[in-house]
């Protein structure tokens, strides 16, 4: 399985081989209609998009692990990474980390000493991201990248009190973050490493009950902060919710029906839901999880039998007293999709296979469709086909939202090294961005421009702002929202921290005959919106602004 391949390194061996030999399967729901539009941004970025963060300076930073062998991106300078205990390539002159700059359509190498392979990650409230974990050298490492046009990456190469391989990284109110689980570890840990109970780590035997022998599927677990405060975690095909503070299991959630695993390798995906009514006295959570593959599917692929993947979706009200899971069918099977809040509150579902599992080689029949799940239709109505992409995006590919509404698409690599030729699915260095419907240029009229707060605002929780904007056409004011939207950490996946709250307008005034402003009030504590950056949306008739980006502390 991907990053813990060696006890089965002969038959993957042995499934390149036969790769180069089978012309590749499209899934039965790839179509050439839908709506959305793609754009192919970059022909080669040099690496892998493996993990992906979208930083508040309009950057996005992207990793790959750096013992794939050589990449193609020289870095400068003669910049080399030498490391003794390296695999494949013990003196590399070439990036694994690259800095994408939005607005000019440029990237630039970085340099990331230790190995990211399988790693995660947050950003702090300062705008710091904070990547843990990896492989080998790089298991114990936190590294950190402030955004700035000049910084790199600086390490610790101890950073973390226990190996992590596959763990899931989540930003808490006090600003820290929890990292929990990874391969063979069944516990947490919390960073930065400020006090001496930040040494410890904290057992958690759910990571152990989930644990399925020769699969794992409890890798990479599906963890949202709930508004009580408290962690939902979710791994195979079972949840909790754990006080973290006192390392307590407070609820147990039914298992999703069926039973079938959803995360690593079997690889579904997960968001938690738009929080709405913040002022409320019970706020109400839902998550989310779609795709997936069939307990049995990895091991499966292991003999050359690829199984379709799930097509369905479980929702869950997380904050309900015998909270119950509604299971809906998608368009088709899909595993290994990445899923992406949009800033109108509907969820993109993108990238993946119709059959198999996450893997070496373990891919088959790519969904080229993305799906559309709009979140307030009734179930039986939710799910709308989007235009395919020419590119298969199968395993170690990203996605996530940019501030101008597209949603930026990279990698896809299911071999053991860099492999262009001869294969099933070429390692893929390509960069584009998928432009939902609400971006179809027809909608301009609808579309609103913020004009105020400025970009880079700093905010107080609880705090009343105005935020002014204007729009071309006339303005339904009963369908104005105002969204704020965490960018996250993605990878394998799952987007690590992705969040989306509604701020229902208090008062709607006209300034002019296409300017107006409405008062919103920020969420009212760090439980409901940790401290950090935000993107925020002004979305009219569910078409969205461009963002801006503040910082609520």
């Amino acid at each position: 399985m991907s990053c813990s391949q060696s006890p089965f390194l002969f038959p993957f061996l042995l499934f390149i081989l036969l790769a180069t030999t089978i012309i590749p399967l499209l899934s039965s729901v790839e179509a050439g209609g839908g709506t959305g539009e793609w754009q192919l941004l970059q022909k080669s970025i040099g690496i892998v998009a493996m993990h992906m963060q979208l930083l508040h300076n309009d950057r996005v930073v992207i990793l790959d692990r750096t013992d794939f062998g050589l990449s193609k991106l020289p870095l400068p300078n003669g910049v080399c990474r030498k490391d003794p205990s390296e695999l494949v390539v013990k003196n590399d002159c070439t990036a694994h980390s690259v800095e994408y700059d939005v607005a000019a359509n440029k990237f630039r190498p970085l340099f990331v000493q230790t190995n990211v392979w399988c790693s995660s990650g947050s950003v702090a409230p300062d705008g710091t991201l904070v990547q843990t974990g990896g492989f080998n050298d790089g298991d114990r490492a936190a590294r950190s990248f402030k955004p700035c046009a000049t910084c790199d990456w600086e390490e610790d190469k101890f950073g973390l009190s226990a190996r992590r391989w596959y763990a899931t990284n989540h930003i808490l109110p006090d600003g820290r973050q929890i990292v929990i689980g990874g391969r063979r570890q069944f516990n947490y840990e919390f960073y930065p490493k400020n006090d001496a109970t930040a040494k410890n780590t904290y057992s958690l035997p759910f990571l152990v009950q989930t644990n399925d022998v020769g699969a794992e599927n409890n890798l990479y677990p599906f963890v949202f902060l709930n508004v009580d405060g408290n962690l939902f975690i979710f791994a195979n095909n079972r949840a909790i919710l754990l006080d973290y503070k006192n390392n307590k299991i407070v609820r147990t959630y039914p298992t999703i029906p069926g039973g079938d695993p959803r995360s690593y390798p079997s690889t579904g995906s997960a968001v938690l839901l738009p929080l709405r009514n913040l002022q409320a006295e019970n706020i109400e959570a839902e998550v989310l999880i779609c795709g997936g593959a069939p307990k049995g599917s990895y091991q499966k692929t292991l003999t050359g039998e690829f199984i379709e993947a799930l097509n369905t979706c479980g929702r869950i009200k997380i904050t309900d007293v015998n909270p119950e899971w509604v299971i809906e069918k998608m368009p088709g099977a899909r595993v290994m999709g990445d899923m992406v809040t949009l800033p109108n509150g509907n969820v993109l579902i993108i990238n993946g296979a119709a059959a198999g599992s996450a893997g070496w080689e373990s891919g088959r029949n790519p969904v080229l469709n993305p799906f559309l799940y709009k979140t307030d239709n009734p179930v039986g109505s939710r799910f709308e086909l989007q235009k395919p992409t020419g590119i298969p995006r199968m395993y170690h590919s990203a996605a996530i939202l940019l501030r101008d509404g597209r949603v930026l698409v990279a990698g896809s690599n299911p071999h053991v090294g860099y492999n262009f030729n001869n294969v099933l699915f070429p390692t893929e260095l390509r960069l584009e961005a998928f432009s939902p419907s609400y971006l179809d240029p027809g909608l301009n009229n609808a579309r609103p421009r913020i004009l105020l707060p400025a970009s880079q605002s700093k905010l107080k929780y609880g705090q009343k702002i105005k935020v002014q904007f204007q729009v071309a056409a006339t303005l339904d004011k009963n369908a104005v929202v105002v969204t704020v939207v965490t960018p996250p950490f993605t990878t394998h996946s799952f987007s690590m921290n992705q969040r989306l709250l509604v701020l229902e307008p208090n008062v709607l005034t006209v300034v002019d005959k296409s300017t107006y402003e409405v008062e919103v009030t920020t969420p009212g504590s760090p439980i409901l919106a940790p401290p950090g950056y935000y993107l925020v949306f002004v979305v009219h008739q569910e078409v969205p602004s461009e963002g801006i980006w503040v910082q609520i502390m």
